[in-house]
């Protein structure tokens, strides 16, 4: 039986708010990581293109990291938080200021998938064949 391989990337202070993030996330919540990067290479937001770029990232490290066969990978777990807020100040009328908040958002992906299967090490025998 083979052994179930997990792999994870986050993405870190994305420029773009949470809920606006989240929203794409849901479109790929629990599918391939092939299938999840179609859709969200045809999907008409901004916030595609980070959550693209971090199951790409998780999925890179099942392969190179942990030796996953690319095939079977299954997004685990996608989750999008809150990061840090900027505070930020906006003129308005008569010399004053509104404030308001750039809103940050943290990328957590989990990748699942299967390992890929040893080779085998070349006989003695063999060796000593060609060696002769």
């Amino acid at each position: 039986m083979s052994n179930v391989i997990t792999a994870k990337a986050i993405a870190r202070g994305v420029q773009q708010t949470p809920r606006k993030v989240g929203l794409v996330a849901s479109l790929v919540r629990g599918r391939t990581v092939a299938d999840a990067l179609v859709i969200l290479e045809h999907t008409p937001k901004r916030a595609a293109k980070p959550v693209a770029k971090a199951i790409a990232s998780a999925a890179a490290n099942a392969t190179n990291t942990f030796g996953a066969k690319e095939d079977t990978l299954v997004i685990d777990n996608l989750q999008v938080t809150a990061g840090p807020r900027l505070k930020r100040f906006r003129p308005i009328a008569r010399g004053s200021a509104n404030p308001y908040q750039k809103r940050t958002a943290h990328i957590s992906v989990v990748v699942r998938g299967t390992e890929k299967p040893k080779k085998k090490p070349a006989t003695k025998k063999a060796d000593e064949k060609e060696t002769k």
